[in-house]
């Protein structure tokens, strides 16, 4: 029984692009099934039973799915590659051959858990807004968390890229006597 799927989700699940990546690559031909450039965006094939080659090289039929916890250290991007030439979290793993991504994003001057794959499917499901998928972080930040601040957090900050979605946010006990008289707060964002 033939599976056929879009190009550009075979392309993405892969681990070669992201779905849009893969679309622009369709377009601009570079893209062949069975030796025959394909430029048409929804095209179906199935690839156990098609040849698919991106930039001449052959996908293959049934990848491995990579999945890869990180602790994210300070000081490397939640990004597979920066044009500016900064650190990103895959300069912490030369081992991996496969093309693997980043799920999510921690800021630079943040750690923490990070997941990182080359399953395109799992990815988004985990980041597309319409699947709803919540996500809490805990964050320790320094100096008192007011009232004031927390509601801010609520209401949703304006960043460089746009406004966040509204956030729940909620103190956490501290892990240590004495944390807030040291200056840190603990909360959970959701």
């Amino acid at each position: 029984m033939m599976q056929e799927e879009r190009l550009q989700k075979i392309i993405s699940q892969a681990g070669i692009a992201s779905r849009r990546a893969a679309e622009k690559m369709i377009l601009e031909g570079r893209v062949r099934v069975d030796g025959q450039v394909v430029r048409e965006l929804g095209t179906k094939v199935d690839p156990a039973a098609h040849t698919i080659l991106v930039d001449g090289k052959k996908i293959a039929g049934e990848e491995q799915h990579v999945y890869l916890l990180l602790n994210k250290p300070k000081g490397y991007l939640s990004t597979a590659k920066d044009d500016r030439g900064r650190r990103t979290v895959l300069d912490l793993l030369p081992e991996v051959r496969e093309r693997v991504y980043p799920v999510g994003r921690l800021d630079n001057n943040t750690e923490g858990l990070l997941l990182i794959t080359n399953d395109g499917a799992l990815m988004n499901g985990l980041l597309h807004p319409r699947f709803e998928v919540e996500k809490t972080y805990h964050a320790g930040v320094t100096g008192k968390l007011t009232e004031e601040k927390l509601q801010m957090l609520r209401d949703g900050l304006l960043l460089e890229d746009g406004m966040t979605a509204p956030a729940k946010v909620s103190l956490l006990p501290e892990r240590e006597p004495g944390e807030r008289a040291q200056g840190l707060t603990r909360a959970a964002i959701t």
